[in-house]
């Protein structure tokens, strides 16, 4: 894990997944060297400092693209915007939800990602899903050279993360390439659906979770028998709850196990493990729509796996970092031991020999990302060479 700074897990956390979004060295050190002494201050004035260096480089990553497009260089100019976008989100995310100018910041980062994906001609196309008189969006990447309809892998966040930041991660790029579509969300209590549409979380996530197969079974270019479901973190909770209690999934995958969170959540008011965020019991009662802190405790009783996953008997894939800091090992075993009919389930640990050996493979996602996406077009049919 690289740890710029010592003393503070949340920040290492953010400029590791910035790294792993493809933030550029030469920036990381320009926008985190004045940040030493504000790495130390408390939770406010500290995330405050961050989000002002980490958005003056979005300022001028944006001047230097809107001088390439006025000389016609528009590839160049998508990168830098899609470079701002991944700047912004990781400071917005450090942020408390009700931090004055916070939802601001997060319109002009998906208007920068939108931007950089049209100008750069990436594969990607935004869509949204109808849901509950609003919608859920998404990020649309197609399997390359595949005869339509294609096998599809559809992605959740965790806790805290965004589409934007799976997909800039690399995903949906390497599952292309083995001939795999890709549907990456914000499910209700992460991104878009959280902060533009209100909708929070809900432990029963097979709710929504059938409403993106019923959509993605009415096109063509889908293959409805070869749709596979992947969660990041706490999405290691929301994707094998929904894939047991929806069958057309074909396969899944926890990138990072989440088998009990309700116990992650005991151990943390008791100072145990690592927080992934700042103002954390704030930031969980807003994604869980809480009324306070009890409220959040007892929604928090009903987010584990326990009595569950006997209902799974499509393939299923478990990994987890070795030293993963906030989600020990054990879960990722419990899970495992859970799956008694997946015809064919796998635990993977990444260990530091392979990388990824963190929470959510963030030290490190490539090697454990193409170990996942190797699975997966396995599993449901694509190609490894």
């Amino acid at each position: 894990m690289f740890k710029y700074f010592p003393t503070n897990y949340v920040w290492n956390l953010s400029v590791d997944l910035a790294i792993e979004m493809g933030a550029r060295i030469g920036e990381i050190e320009e926008m985190c060297a004045p940040l030493q002494e504000a790495a130390r201050q408390p939770d406010a004035s500290g995330t405050q400092a961050f989000r002002e260096t980490w958005a003056r480089m979005a300022d001028k990553l944006s001047a230097l693209a809107a001088e390439d497009e006025a000389k016609g260089r528009l590839l160049s100019a998508g990168e830098k915007y899609g470079r701002a976008a991944s700047y912004l989100i990781t400071c917005e995310r450090l942020q408390a939800h009700d931090a004055p100018g916070r939802l601001a910041l997060y319109r002009r980062c998906l208007d920068l990602f939108a931007r950089g994906i049209a100008l750069a001609q990436e594969n990607c196309e935004r869509v949204e899903i109808p849901y509950e008189g609003s919608h859920i969006s998404g990020l649309l990447v197609r399997a390359a050279g595949v005869e339509e309809p294609a096998p599809l892998l559809v992605q959740v966040n965790g806790l805290d993360s965004t589409k934007e930041m799976k997909y800039r991660v690399g995903l949906p790029a390497w599952l292309a390439k083995r001939g795999v579509s890709s549907l990456v969300i914000d499910q209700p209590g992460s991104g878009e659906a959280l902060r533009l549409q209100g909708l929070t979380a809900r432990y029963d996530c097979e709710h929504w979770a059938s409403r993106v197969v019923d959509w993605l079974e009415a096109r063509s270019d889908v293959d409805p028998k070869r749709i596979g479901l992947e969660g990041v973190s706490l999405g290691g909770y929301y994707c094998p709850r929904a894939v047991a209690f929806e069958p057309r999934f074909a396969c899944g995958v926890a990138w990072g196990a989440n088998h009990d969170w309700r116990d992650v959540q005991k151990k943390r008011l008791q100072k145990e493990g690592n927080f992934p965020v700042p103002h954390y019991w704030a930031h969980v009662r807003w994604v869980w729509g809480a009324r306070d802190q009890d409220d959040f405790m007892r929604i928090a009783e009903q987010v584990h796996l326990d009595g569950i996953l006997d209902r799974i008997k499509v393939p299923f894939l478990v990994t987890h970092g070795e030293k993963d800091s906030q989600i020990p090992l054990h879960w990722a075993e419990r899970t495992y031991e859970q799956l008694v009919n997946s015809p064919k389930r796998e635990l993977k640990i990444f260990t530091e020999r392979e990388g990824g050996a963190q929470h959510a493979s963030f030290d490190n996602s490539i090697n454990a990302g193409h170990y996942i996406a190797d699975w997966v077009a396995e599993t449901l049919g694509g190609r490894v060479a």
